[in-house]
């Protein structure tokens, strides 16, 4: 079955941006689809490799960081190609 995942990793303190630039690379040096934009990043594939690497990687970067956040939406379909009809 085939997933895409939006990810918002949002750690609170001052010094973010190294655990969020890690998570980022270790999802594009996964071999699965990765799109990013300033506000979250997107994951495609198959579901149970796509929550196998995410289950991995959350957890290494909530070791990253003291307190933050992980907003994650799953849709049940491979969306890399959605363009709005409007």
């Amino acid at each position: 079955m085939k997933i895409s995942v939006e990810l918002t990793l949002t750690p609170l303190h001052d010094n973010y941006e190294p655990a969020i630039i890690q998570f980022i690379t270790k999802l594009r040096a996964s071999g699965l689809k990765v799109l990013e934009n300033p506000l979250s990043t997107q994951v495609y594939g198959n579901y149970d490799e796509v929550m196998t690497i995410l289950t991995s990687e959350i957890k290494d970067a909530f070791k990253l960081i003291e307190h933050g956040l992980l907003f994650m939406k799953i849709v049940k379909s491979d969306r890399h190609d959605y363009e709005p009809h409007f």
